[in-house]
């Protein structure tokens, strides 16, 4: 398994973190839920120091290559000021009262 993160500094793009958050919530969790070979994507954000990213968890390398549908290059303006992809060493689930990860998260309290 392959571990992507990737990571922008908005104080110099072409949106915000609440235009981002309203990007994930409406269009591209819907379009990721159908990418083959992707286990796990979580988008972070903070917004007091401008930042948006995203952790992706892949099923191989060839899987993490591919194309994705996503527009936040475009909406951002730029491309991540950090991508980084690693090997995963281990992973564990704890022990959670909710059943469900997803559509977890602020882009879905509003």
């Amino acid at each position: 398994m392959v571990v992507r993160f990737v990571l922008w500094n908005l104080a110099d793009s072409k949106t915000t973190v609440a235009e981002l958050r309203r990007y994930v919530r409406d269009e591209s969790v819907d379009q990721f839920a159908e990418v083959d070979g992707l286990r796990f994507k979580a988008w972070i954000s903070d917004e007091a120091t401008e930042r948006w990213g995203a952790i992706y968890l892949w099923e191989s390398s060839e899987a993490a290559e591919q194309a994705v549908p996503s527009r936040a290059r475009e909406l951002i303006g730029k491309d991540p000021d950090i991508g980084e992809t690693f090997d995963l060493e281990a992973t564990i689930e704890g022990h959670f009262v909710e059943e469900e990860l997803s559509r977890r998260g602020l882009a879905f309290e509003s």
